[in-house]
C-alpha cells in the first residue's frame, strides 16, 4: 500500500508512505532541494503520523537522494512577521510531537546533510541510524536565526547544552563518527546501508508487545524529567500496566515454557 503527499501544484510527491506488513516507510521526497522542509512537507508529516494505519507497529523515516534533510526551506519564511513566525514554529512542534509521542516507535535513516531543521526532525525519532556520509550541524546562528522546530528542547537532552551551544555559536559540524561519539546517533553503518539497518531495527521493534513499546516512548522520557521518588512511582505504575496486558502474559508464559528466544550477544 502506498500513499503520497503532493506539492500545492500537484506536480511532485513531497512525502511518500509505503506500508509493508507492520512497518510504515516514510520518505522525504525533495532530493533536488536536499529534502528541505517546506510547510507542505511538515503538514504532510504531521498527517502521516496522526493517520497511521492500525496495523503499523513501527515507522522507518528516511530521505530520498544523497541527503536526509538540509533543514528549513528558508524561501518560505523570509517575510514572516513575529506572530507568523511563532505560529510557524508551533506547527513544527505539533508535527514533531506526533513523531516523538505518537503511537509507534520511529527509526530514522540518515545520510548526507542532517542540518538545522533536519537535525531537529531526526531528534524527534526514537532510534537514529547514520551512514558514514552523514554530517550534522545547526547553522541557525550564522543565519541570524534560532532553532524553531523543537531543537532547543530535544537536542540538549541528547548531547547536552554545552555541545549544542558550541554547534550554534561556532557553526561546528560533526561527521557521523563524531555524532555517534557525542550521542546524536545510536548506530553507525557504512555508506548506503542506513536504510537497511533502520528497517532491520524497525522489524525487531515491531515484534515487541505494543504496550511495552508505548511505555518506552511515553513513560521513559517523562520519568527521566521527574524526581527520583516520583519517577520510581511512575515506573511502578507503568510496569504494572504493561505486565497485566494479555500479550505480555502470553509472552512471559512462552519464555517460562522455553519457547521464547533467549538474550544473546549481538
Amino acid at each position: 500500500m502506498k500513499h503520497s503527499v503532493s506539492a500545492p501544484t500537484g506536480d511532485a510527491e513531497l512525502l511518500t508512505l509505503r506500508i509493508e506488513g507492520a512497518i510504515a516507510h516514510l520518505c522525504l521526497n525533495r532530493p533536488a532541494k536536499r529534502n528541505a522542509l517546506s510547510d507542505a512537507l511538515i503538514a504532510g508529516l504531521h498527517r502521516a503520523f496522526i493517520d497511521l494505519p492500525k496495523a503499523v507497529r513501527a515507522v522507518v523515516l528516511a530521505g530520498s537522494g544523497t541527503h536526509f534533510s538540509a533543514g528549513l526551506d528558508l524561501s518560505e519564511m523570509s517575510e514572516h512577521s513575529a506572530a507568523e513566525g511563532i505560529l510557524h514554529s508551533r506547527s513544527w512542534h505539533q508535527a514533531f510531537d506526533a513523531i516523538q509521542f505518537g503511537r509507534v516507535p520511529v527509526v530514522v535513516a540518515l545520510q548526507g546533510a542532517v542540518v538545522g531543521g533536519g537535525l531537529e526532525l531526526a531528534a524527534a525519532a526514537h532510534i537514529r541510524v547514520a551512514d558514514s556520509s552523514a554530517f550534522f550541524g545547526l547553522p541557525e546562528g550564522q543565519r541570524g536565526l534560532f532553532v524553531g522546530g523543537g531543537g532547543s528542547a530535544r537536542i540538549p537532552r541528547l548531547i547536552g547544552v554545552a555541545r549544542m551551544t558550541d554547534m550554534m555559536l561556532t557553526g561546528r559540524v560533526f561527521d557521523a563518527a563524531g555524532a555517534q561519539a557525542i550521542g546524536l546517533v545510536h548506530y553507525l553503518v557504512p555508506e548506503g546501508q542506513a536504510l537497511a539497518q533502520a528497517t532491520e531495527l524497525a522489524e525487531r521493534i515491531a515484534a515487541n508487545a505494543p504496550l511495552s513499546n508505548f511505555a518506552v516512548m511515553h513513560a521513559l522520557p517523562r520519568i527521566a524529567e521527574q524526581s527520583q521518588d516520583d519517577g520510581l512511582f511512575t515506573e511502578s505504575l507503568m510496569a504494572a500496566i504493561a505486565q497485566s496486558d494479555g500479550e505480555a502474559k502470553a509472552r512471559m508464559q512462552a519464555f517460562l515454557a522455553g519457547k521464547a528466544a533467549k538474550v544473546r550477544k549481538s
